[in-house]
This record gives structure tokens, C-alpha cells and sequence, in this order.
């Protein structure tokens, strides 16, 4: 086997990742864990307070918020655990799907679970919500609106279509 294809075959597999999730409970988290994870400067999402959740048995859960941080490179789990324990995580969950686990913060597609407004994420560090969150679907649907708006006011300039 030439040398060069004996390393790769050697090689061990990569078990590091950039996204990653943890719930933080209210009740046991540092009081400024918000400021304390903004301090680490790493884009992330803090969900709304999930007051609303039902476990399958029908009783209420306990408060917690979903957290999702993204790194621009792979950091492995101890590096993430120590951000995570600095805000009081439980858990840590590697994120496959950025843009599902940001829609998954208000259920978006969830219907059958609460629903938070997306208007109550919390983006720090340059993270953008909005267009983390976005389909293409909702492009089109946009497009449509627009030249629905165009045909109901009469709207034929490109001038005027930009002022409204």
C-alpha cells in the first residue's frame, strides 16, 4: 500500500463539530449567564423562556431555555462544556442543522408544541437570526406579495415600488 493511502486509511475519525445545543433552567443558572455567554464572543441563539412545554404525559416542564452556539470552526465537546457549564448547560448536543435548531427555538415546525415568537430570540455576537431561520419557500412567498401589492395599487414604477 503506497504511503500516502496507509495515513489516510490510519486517520481517526473526526468527532469535533460547530454547532452545538444546551437547555439552561433558570432556577440553577449564574444570574447573568445571558452576559456571561456573550463575553465568550461566539455567535449564538438564546430561545425565549419555554414556559409553555408539555411532556407527553401531559404535565407542564420546567422553564429552560434553548441555546445554540456556532462556532466558525470544529471545537470538540470539552472545549464547548466549558462554555456551557459557565452558563449553567445541561447537556451538550451536537447540531446537524443549523437552520433546523433555529427554527426548532419556537417551534416553528412544530405545531402540535407552543409557540414562541421568533421576535424573542436572542442573536449575540453577530449571529442573524432571521436569515438563519429562512427558506426559500418564504423568498417566493414574499415575490408573490410583492406583485400582489403591485397590482393592487397600480404600482408600474420600479422607483416607486422601492420608496413604499
Amino acid at each position: 500500500m503506497p504511503r500516502t493511502i496507509k495515513k489516510a486509511a490510519e486517520k481517526k475519525p473526526d468527532t469535533r463539530a460547530r454547532n452545538f445545543a444546551t437547555i439552561v433552567y433558570p432556577e440553577s443558572a449564574p444570574e447573568h449567564w445571558q452576559e456571561t455567554l456573550a463575553e465568550c464572543f461566539v455567535p449564538a441563539f438564546i430561545s425565549p423562556l419555554h414556559d409553555q412545554d408539555i411532556n407527553p404525559g401531559g404535565e407542564q416542564k420546567k422553564p429552560h431555555y434553548h441555546v445554540v452556539v456556532m462556532f466558525e470552526g470544529k471545537k470538540s465537546d470539552a472545549q464547548v462544556k466549558e462554555i456551557f457549564d459557565a452558563i449553567g448547560g445541561v447537556g451538550l448536543e451536537r447540531v446537524n442543522s443549523i437552520r433546523g435548531y433555529a427554527r426548532y427555538l419556537c417551534h416553528m415546525d412544530n405545531p402540535e408544541k407552543a409557540q414562541y415568537a421568533p421576535e424573542q430570540v436572542r442573536s449575540l455576537c453577530g449571529a442573524d437570526y432571521t436569515g438563519t431561520i429562512g427558506l426559500v419557500t418564504d423568498k417566493y412567498k414574499a415575490i408573490k406579495e410583492i406583485i400582489a401589492y403591485c397590482k393592487e395599487k397600480d404600482v408600474f414604477s420600479y422607483a416607486d415600488l422601492l420608496e413604499y
